[in-house]
């Protein structure tokens, strides 16, 4: 996946646990004993489907001192410092197990898994614990499909033995025995687990370098190749063999995940640049407001005068109690006047008013109408391009060349229904 080839490749990896830290947080992961985890991948509610095809009965630690115990194990001359307990994490690509079928299928595949585990260890004495986790998702790859996908995974806590035969020594009194094997121990060493091995040729004999010196192979190497082999003799023929320290699948993750990044990245701006528009056209609006706001002032300050005038013109002038009639003063006569020819003058600006009023209506109407049509055919054509747009989602690549094939296929056509011009007519022009 890491290189795009669309080859399925099983991968193992090795890890030393050096210290009792370490083997405490392996145990928490492992096991799912935490009530929380900072890897938001991890989906609580997929923990119980989680399967252990060796289940721990105590702590890890616990487990190694009963098996010292026991003498299943032996710790004699081992330095404190010195590493006990290994874990293997056997893997395949998510997609691998998305194309055939998921769960069920991982299940089978690392019930298989575990049994290369038990041969790679020595025997399954020497296993802790050996837990699937179906309970991690692959984000990228959810996104990418827009449907949950998870990454299936074998983790084995072992420890590390060797075979070793301790011999009796001259000190024996029983002379015969002097050199025989006394007796047999597992001998907890990872150096020795993991040493080095001859590389050998076709024939099953060392491989020599130009100074005549053997050709190690590393142990991981062999590490590999023993469960790719194993896995491919149990009939999976559709996997190719990992590398040594592999990343196919984060380097798989890494992708997806900067893609949907950028994508996320892409989201963000646009709503930034729509977060910014909409304040700009906020202001605008609140300023408009303000500027209305003023024109209200100026209408109820200019109401307030008008009503004023009219209350001073209604108190204009002194009424005879005898016969009735109003007699003005010459000031009062000029200023009913002046209020006379300025409403006059407003009668006319009211109704031209009315009249662009009623051209501003009518102008709108008709812009609704067409927006009204415009929209339905947005709407129409949103829904026709709807599968399109849906494919280029799922599959952009595919999309692009598709339409480039038909573009460059009507190209051709094209140019082969335009008619060609003679040479000699060609020479005449």
């Amino acid at each position: 996946m890491a290189r795009n080839d669309g080859v399925d490749r099983t991968i193992v990896r090795n890890h030393d646990l050096k210290a009792p830290g370490d083997v405490a947080k392996m145990q928490e992961h492992n096991e799912r004993e935490k009530a929380h985890y900072s890897n938001q991948d991890i989906v609580p509610e997929r923990t119980a489907m989680n399967v252990h095809f060796k289940a721990p009965t105590a702590s890890y630690t616990e487990m190694f001192a009963q098996l010292e115990c026991e003498k299943v194990i032996s710790t004699r001359g081992l330095k404190p410092d010195a590493v006990k307990f290994g874990e293997l994490v056997f893997d395949v690509n998510s997609a691998y197990f998305y194309n055939h079928g998921g769960y069920e299928f991982a299940k089978k595949f690392y019930a298989d898994a575990y049994r290369a585990a038990v041969e790679i260890v020595g025997g399954e004495q020497f296993i802790l614990s050996a837990v699937m986790h179906a309970d991690e998702r692959n984000r990228a790859m959810s996104e990418a499909l827009g449907e949950d996908v998870y990454h299936y995974h074998l983790h084995v806590v072992y420890i590390p033995v060797v075979e070793k035969q301790v011999l009796w020594s001259k000190r024996c009194k029983d002379k015969s025995l002097v050199g025989t094997v006394k007796e047999t121990l597992m001998q907890v060493s990872r150096s020795k687990k993991w040493a080095s091995r001859p590389a050998l040729n076709a024939d099953g004999n060392p491989m020599l370098n130009a100074k005549g010196k053997q050709i190690l192979k590393s142990s991981y190497s062999v590490l590999q190749d023993d469960f790719f082999h194993f896995m491919r003799s149990a009939g999976y023929l559709d996997v190719e063999r990992g590398e040594r320290g592999s990343t196919e699948e984060h380097l798989t993750v890494t992708q997806f995940k900067v893609k949907a990044e950028q994508r996320r990245l892409e989201a963000v701006s646009e709503q930034v640049a729509q977060a910014e528009q909409a304040l700009e056209d906020t202001s605008a609006a609140a300023e408009r407001q303000e500027q209305r706001l003023h024109a209200l002032q100026k209408e109820t300050k200019a109401a307030k005068a008008a009503a004023l005038t009219a209350r001073e013109i209604k108190e204009m002038g002194k009424r005879n109690p005898l016969t009735g009639s109003v007699t003005l003063t010459a000031q009062e006569c000029v200023e009913l006047k002046k209020h006379a020819v300025n409403g006059l003058s407003a009668r006319a600006e009211i109704a031209k008013l009315r009249e662009q009023l009623t051209a501003a209506e009518r102008t709108a109407s008709i812009w609704q109408q067409r927006y009204e049509s415009l929209h339905e055919k947005y709407e129409a054509l949103k829904k026709k391009s709807q599968p399109y747009l849906a494919a280029l989602k799922a599959a952009p690549e595919k999309v692009r060349a598709f339409i480039n094939a038909i573009l460059a296929r009507a190209r051709g056509e094209q140019e082969r229904k335009q008619p060609r011009r003679e040479h000699g007519r060609d020479a005449e022009l």
